[in-house]
């Protein structure tokens, strides 16, 4: 082990749901609890933390959760990323830590969504019926956006389709089979927001939220939190032998954004930043995709997963229609995708799921991750898209002894 490895060495994730009882401060202190009990350490061996949480963006939960769980003094950042706000944050003490600032320190993301809706994101700014350009973005706010596309069940339903359009063999019911097979691993895992498998005739019967997706084949708004602990190399190796054991090494940790195209100002392009994401987080971890034995990917809707089986290489270019037909993404498969159900079954608190899919990964490489374990897991890979735009991806490996 070289002495610049870092490490999660304790990290935890909240029942996906609904919560009523409970607000943002709440949930964020149990992922964080949980994650220092994980670790076997407490907030006083921290000497960072950074938290993000949306809803609350201008408010800093860092302070509030500090509040509730023990103030130190130490450094607090307050990250918002869209939907990577908690890879974010846990990048933010993966950067500090490995820079020597401090040799432990605690990511969370926390976030409220039940009953949240569409979560368009748009507000109606004119009753006028006819548009007229003004303002920063009204100079190069595209048209397509005004008439309803530029909200993510649009944004995401063009993306597949494009994808289709442009290699064949996707259809209606190709995208309600990604959802079944979410639905179905999702049974598997008791922390998930739904728990229950889904016939194809269900998911492709439900209301219709933007073609080719339906209710199902879309993300679960609901409220969670996850936090992690991450520990440096020369730390860990002071630490007791079951805690070194259980530590999961952070072989790769990438954050992107996007790359000017000229695409971009029509349709926003998930694929570019992923793609180029994935490719620094290979060369970082030094393995390829044919290293993984599971991925956990931003399935906000059944269309984005189908392009993100390219996106990260797990198949040759154009290649996801038959990748996906081949069997290989279920659990059972050589390349399992979203054993966790994904975003579209475990849910989508926004700031906590970079955190959760890592979290997902990193119990399957500790073996601990129960009825729905990937047998001799070693490597697996977590991926996190947010529109506006940035993408997540951090490589993880077994830790050795």
């Amino acid at each position: 082990m070289a002495n610049d490895d870092i490490w999660i060495l304790g990290i935890h994730m909240t029942k996906f749901g609904k919560h009523p009882d409970l607000d943002v401060v709440d949930l964020a202190a149990e992922a964080a609890m949980g994650a220092l009990d994980d670790g076997g350490v407490g907030i006083k061996d921290m000497g960072v933390l950074a938290a993000g949480c949306l809803m609350m963006a201008s408010a800093g939960i860092g302070q509030q959760l500090q509040k509730q769980i023990g103030q130190t003094g130490i450094p607090v950042y307050n990250v918002a990323n869209a939907c990577a706000t908690g890879a974010t944050a846990l990048r933010t003490v993966i950067m500090a830590v490995r820079a020597g600032e401090c040799d432990m320190g605690l990511a969370v993301g926390v976030e409220k969504l039940s009953g949240a809706g569409l979560l368009s994101g748009g507000s109606r700014k004119s009753d006028d019926d006819t548009w007229t350009r003004h303002g920063r973005y009204g100079a190069v706010a595209p048209v397509d956006g005004r008439i309803g596309t530029e909200t993510m069940p649009g944004v995401f339903a063009q993306i597949g389709m494009e994808y289709g359009h442009k290699y064949g063999g996707t259809s209606f019911e190709l995208f309600a089979r990604i959802s079944e097979k979410n639905h179905s691993h999702s049974t598997l895992n008791p922390l998930a927001s739904y728990s229950k498998a889904m016939s194809l005739e269900q998911i492709m019967g439900d209301m219709m939220i933007a073609y080719p997706n339906t209710r199902p084949m879309c993300s679960a708004n609901c409220d969670g939190a996850a936090a992690a602990v991450i520990v440096s190399d020369a730390k860990l190796r002071t630490l007791d032998p079951d805690q070194r054991r259980r530590a999961v090494k952070v072989s790769a940790s990438v954050l992107t954004s996007d790359p000017w195209e000229e695409s971009c100002q029509v349709l926003p392009d998930v694929n570019t930043l992923t793609r180029n994401a994935a490719k620094l987080a290979y060369e970082q971890a030094g393995v390829g995709p044919e290293d993984l034995d599971l991925v956990e990917l931003h399935d906000c809707f059944a269309t984005a997963e189908l392009v993100h089986y390219d996106n990260l290489m797990l198949c040759p270019v154009g290649g996801a229609v038959d990748f996906f037909e081949s069997g290989a993404t279920w659990r059972d498969g050589s390349k399992p995708v979203n054993v966790s159900g994904g975003l579209e079954s475990k849910g989508h608190p926004i700031a906590a799921t970079g955190i959760a899919n890592v979290w997902e990964v990193a119990h399957h490489l500790r073996g601990e991750a129960g009825d729905r374990q990937i047998e001799g897991a070693t490597v697996g890979l977590a991926h996190v898209i947010g529109l506006g735009s940035a993408c997540g991806i951090h490589i993880l490996e077994k830790a050795a002894g």
